[in-house]
């Protein structure tokens, strides 16, 4: 029998975060919950989480932050951020923080339990291509080791975010093919992220400021006008 999935629920609302552990408790997972945002800090650290429910407004600690020392750790932790804050530049913020998907309050319980198990889904299938795929990947200059999640130009280490490790990890697998940025987000982020389309762009820029030479003239990741990206294919 697996061992039940542990989701750390960060939430100032008490009201929210019980009938929010009631419905996990419902699918199967072992929840813990963080009233404010010191207390959420200690827990991430000193434990091992399959799944973060993370407010943005908290005593202590806000969100955004606890986001960013979560990315900062080697383990990839999936996050969703529920908010009342619901403007686009706080839903941008949080998913280029490294967030996988982002809710605005109020929400459907079954939607995000939804998207939850949309998550979960998607890294095991990443983790499975992984498996399967174990070999290093080479493209010219680049190497890319999808079991180690390592990647090196010209021998030298590439320091990725786990999502930009995901989104060239993914580009090198179908070398030539053009995507566009929904279909990256549906892909990559696991979800789609209708309006938040942006957002590929910044991890596309970001990557190419890290692997290209010339990123204004990139030769690994191209961009096809008005349709989307590609990867290059090798040179002959």
């Amino acid at each position: 029998m697996h061992d039940a999935k542990k989701i750390l629920i960060v939430e100032d609302d008490c009201g929210i975060a019980d009938v929010l552990r009631l419905n996990f408790q419902d699918e199967g997972y072992d929840v813990t919950h963080a009233a404010e945002g010191n207390l959420a800090v200690q827990l991430l650290e000193t434990q091992h989480w399959d799944a973060l429910i993370l407010d943005l407004m908290l005593p202590g600690v806000d969100g955004l932050e606890i986001c960013r020392r979560a990315r900062a750790m080697k383990r990839y932790t999936p996050i969703i951020m529920i908010s009342a804050r619901s403007s686009e530049v706080h839903r941008v913020l949080g998913l280029e923080l490294g967030a996988d998907d982002y809710l605005p309050k109020p929400f459907s319980v079954l939607e995000l339990v939804a998207r939850l198990k949309a998550l979960f889904r998607r890294q095991e299938a990443m983790a499975i291509n992984s498996r399967m795929e174990a070999g290093t990947l080479h493209h010219e200059a680049l190497m890319i080791d999808p079991m180690a999640r390592e990647v090196w130009l010209r021998s030298k280490p590439v320091n990725l975010t786990p999502r930009e490790f995901d989104l060239l990890y993914y580009f090198a697998r179908h070398p030539g093919k053009v995507f566009s940025r929904l279909n990256l987000l549906n892909q990559v982020w696991g979800y789609q992220h209708d309006g938040y389309e942006h957002t590929v762009n910044t991890h596309i820029n970001r990557l190419r400021l890290k692997i290209e030479d010339n990123p204004a003239e990139p030769r690994y990741i191209l961009t096809v006008w008005g349709k989307g990206y590609k990867f290059s294919l090798p040179a002959n």
